[in-house]
């Protein structure tokens, strides 16, 4: 027991073992990390419940294939299905990435094996500052299509959409900023091990590329081949950030954000990748066909409009650091 303070007033209690409150500090932050990732699934996923109910409502325009005669609701022109599909795909993922993260927290506390329980843990806090840092960013881009998809009404108060782009933009500083959790990625998840977490978990999305393979249709492949570029893609960043970091720090921390962007956007993909596998094994069975054909549809949207996003990262980290510092601090 300590006391501090002027006068003495003040009462410290000692908590664990002395020289350990680093470690138990981090503790506490993934907890607050994870926790705000969720909020940020969570807002996102309000802001698409909302925004696909204006659309079912909102006429505006005949649909550009001649399918109706008169102006229809806005859900029937193909810019505001791709507004809703990107909504709809960005929150699952995250939403399942986040739920596998979980998952392997308790693992890494309760499974009999302590080598299951130690590939567990580093799993999940491989994972932490993506559930943070991507899931945030995320909710940004979902609650700002949301309000897109409102159009001017997404200004006005009363509907709701502007507060929840506005709620979601604190999620993305607090309890860590973005670049925070990019330093995190890099440095205490990457690079102190050589990559060798992240290269475990890219040999398990291989292993996924394999089964949709095996499966052999054309969304399964089409959803294996985004996936394996994507990998690769992550892969080759793994290797630039293990071998530079100590080398040329200001080359690969001006590639951390987009590193962090590339890691979750990869690993929430894997995941409906995943899901698309599951669904089709449960629609064979008949069950819940709607709900199965929606998970294959949203997989194979993730895979064709958002995993592709990755080999750009990956030529923006490995190609671009000389501009992100070549310009003279006087001249900005």
């Amino acid at each position: 027991m300590l006391q501090y303070g002027d006068h003495g007033g003040g009462v410290g209690y000692l908590v664990g073992q002395e020289n350990r409150g680093l470690e138990y500090m981090f503790i506490m932050m993934n907890a607050a990390r994870f926790g705000v990732g969720v909020q940020g699934i969570a807002i996102a996923e309000r802001a698409y419940q909302k925004a696909v109910g204006f659309a079912r409502e909102r006429v505006q325009s005949r649909p550009v294939d001649g399918s109706l005669p008169r102006a229809a609701p806005i859900i029937h022109h193909p810019d505001v299905r791709r507004m809703l599909m990107t909504m709809r795909a960005l929150t699952e993922g995250c939403r399942a990435m986040a739920t596998v993260a979980a998952a392997a927290f308790d693992a890494g506390h309760h499974h009999p094996d302590a080598e299951v329980r130690r590939q567990n843990q580093a799993f999940y806090e491989f994972m932490v500052p993506l559930v943070k840092g991507y899931s945030t960013e995320m909710s940004l881009e979902v609650t700002s299509a949301a309000v897109q998809v409102h159009g001017g009404m997404g200004f006005i108060e009363e509907t709701g959409v502007a507060q929840y782009y506005r709620d979601a933009k604190i999620l993305t500083i607090y309890e860590g900023t973005t670049a925070i959790q990019a330093n995190d990625l890099v440095g205490r998840k990457t690079s102190r091990d050589g990559g060798q977490t992240a290269r475990a978990i890219a040999a398990q999305i291989e292993d996924t590329e394999a089964d949709l393979n095996n499966n052999g249709s054309a969304d399964a492949l089409a959803v294996a081949r985004r996936l394996q570029l994507a990998r690769l893609a992550f892969l080759e960043v793994v290797a630039f950030v293990a071998d530079q970091t100590r080398a040329s720090p200001n080359a690969v921390f001006a590639g951390s954000v987009p590193y962090l962007m590339l890691a979750g956007n990869l690993m929430a993909g894997w995941q409906l990748a995943r899901a698309w596998l599951v669904a089709q094994e449960q629609l064979a069975k008949g069950v819940d066909e709607a709900f199965m054909r929606a998970k294959l549809v949203t997989a194979r949207f993730y895979a064709d409009h958002l995993l592709t996003r990755a080999p750009g990262l990956r030529d923006a980290i490995l190609d671009g650091a000389d501009s992100v510092t070549g310009l003279a601090l006087e001249s900005f």
